[in-house]
């Protein structure tokens, strides 16, 4: 019989060969790890190689390790002794059950300790873990905590006119509460705080990176497009999306009678995967953001905190992982906005999108930080058509003769400005967004060739910027 075979699924134990009563925190810090986190076993009468040692006197260690808990404990973890025999030896299974009453502390030589699980060690819980666990302990979330700021010092106009756009109801003085934005005594509460249009929680940023080539030092121009945001979570959510958006090509496959659509991702994945990025984030930590990192061949997402439960993935079926929320307030308020539901699980939702892909997303975890990683579907595929070149072509055979002299030989416009003034031509009516959409491009590269177009007579706005149009000219 092996160990699997004695404690069933669980993935989360550690081996003793014999109970070290002198030396109760070698495993009384296990104890307090898996009280603090996920729950697990401790198996007393193995050794390291899994061989089957057996205790001399199980019966009379179990009451030891029984009082040396009670007495090392702080809480004292609810627990469960049993004993198993094996080939003549007897062994002892300590099932210690994840609590409520967080942290829970060892406490010897005069000193109270929290630990929590990395991989398969039992390691103190740093500051940001510990002020978690306290906050759990309390029966709350940071999210629901009240923040050090006054509510009447806050706008929420983003928060008002997403939620109308989003539901086509007003929001009302008394969503305030019901949001969880000021709790039941009027206070603002952080999740508050996160949402006010210019949020005052410092560390709520995103950094965005579209990195030239493979890694993050690929030669003398490192960074092709890059952005830092911070402001309301509802606006780090938006303008995170539009950076990914404004650096990612939709290429598509041509066929005898049409064209197969292939972005380089699913933009419900990477919806997903920012959301809970911005959602799940552990708030408790200090000086680190989410992050965005757009490469060659992936798009990365990066989250401070891990698992919600300091677990790990190794293992563990990925569309079965139950939705567990660190800020429950913040994922109710999103899912009012429908960013996001209520129910269901987002490593779920992620694969979903690439269930017909050969290529599949990772997710990198531990104790504090969540990586996910999505392959550019298009990435070398050079049977794929993109837009920009799809423009190229069509301004080799469509172009008119008599513009295309003027902007060859007397204006010598740059290939971007050319593929932009024949998205116009196409599309008189067209936005600066649906432009970048478009073309691939850069806002700031699209205003640019918008301003030389016009100063060269190519272009003229007619109407307000909203609801005009262009009217496409011979030039000067």
């Amino acid at each position: 019989m092996d160990i699997s075979a004695i404690i069933g699924e669980s993935s989360e134990y550690d081996k003793k060969q014999s109970l070290e009563k002198k030396r109760p925190k070698s495993w009384c810090k296990s104890v307090s790890a898996f009280a603090n986190s996920f729950g697990g076993k401790l198996i007393f009468g193995i050794a390291d190689d899994d061989a089957v040692v057996g205790l001399e006197n199980a019966r009379n260690d179990a009451e030891v390790m029984s009082e040396i808990i009670k007495t090392h404990l702080n809480p004292i973890p609810e627990f469960k002794l049993s004993f198993e025999h094996i080939e003549g030896k007897s062994i002892i299974i300590l099932d210690i059950y994840a609590g409520n009453q967080t942290p829970y502390y060892y406490q010897g030589d005069g000193h109270l300790v929290a630990f929590v699980r990395v991989g398969n060690e039992s390691v103190q819980a740093s500051p940001s873990q510990l002020r978690e666990l306290v906050v759990k302990g309390c029966g709350q979330t940071y999210d629901s905590l009240k923040s050090p700021y006054n509510f009447e010092d806050m706008a929420f106009t983003k928060l008002r006119s997403v939620y109308f756009q989003k539901t086509g109801h007003s929001f009302e003085e008394t969503d305030y509460e019901s949001f969880g934005i000021l709790d039941a005594n009027g206070n603002l509460t952080n999740a508050g705080a996160l949402i006010a249009d210019e949020s005052p929680v410092r560390h709520s940023r995103v950094f965005c990176t579209r990195w030239n080539g493979l890694t993050k030092a690929s030669g003398l121009i490192d960074a092709l497009d890059d952005a830092e945001y911070s402001g309301s979570l509802i606006s780090l959510l938006q303008e995170g999306l539009a950076f990914i958006s404004r650096n990612t090509r939709k290429a598509w496959r041509k066929t005898a009678t049409s064209r197969i659509e292939m972005p380089d991702y699913p933009e419900r994945a990477y919806l997903e995967a920012l959301v809970n990025a911005l959602i799940h984030r552990n708030y408790f930590e200090l000086g680190s953001e989410v992050h965005i990192d757009m490469f060659d061949d992936r798009l990365e997402i990066y989250s401070p905190g891990g698992m919600i439960d300091c677990s790990t993935l190794e293992g563990k079926d990925l569309m079965r992982i139950p939705s567990r929320r660190r800020n429950p307030v913040l994922a109710d308020i999103f899912s009012r906005l429908n960013f996001m539901e209520r129910r269901g699980s987002g490593f779920k939702k992620i694969l979903d999108a690439y269930r017909d892909s050969e290529k599949k997303p990772e997710f990198k975890t531990d104790f504090g930080d969540f990586l996910i990683v999505f392959p550019n579907e298009n990435y070398g595929n050079a049977e794929l058509v993109t837009q920009a070149d799809q423009v190229h072509d069509t301004i080799n055979d469509r172009i008119n003769d008599r513009i295309n002299d003027r902007i060859n030989d007397r204006i010598n416009l740059s290939e971007k400005e050319r593929i932009v003034y024949e998205e116009i031509k196409r599309e008189p009516a067209i936005t600066v967004p649906k432009l970048i959409e478009s073309t691939g491009f850069s806002e700031p590269t699209i205003n640019r060739a918008l301003k030389s177009l016009r100063e060269n007579g190519f272009l003229i706005r007619i109407g307000a910027r909203k609801n005009g149009h262009w009217e496409v000219q011979d030039g000067k």
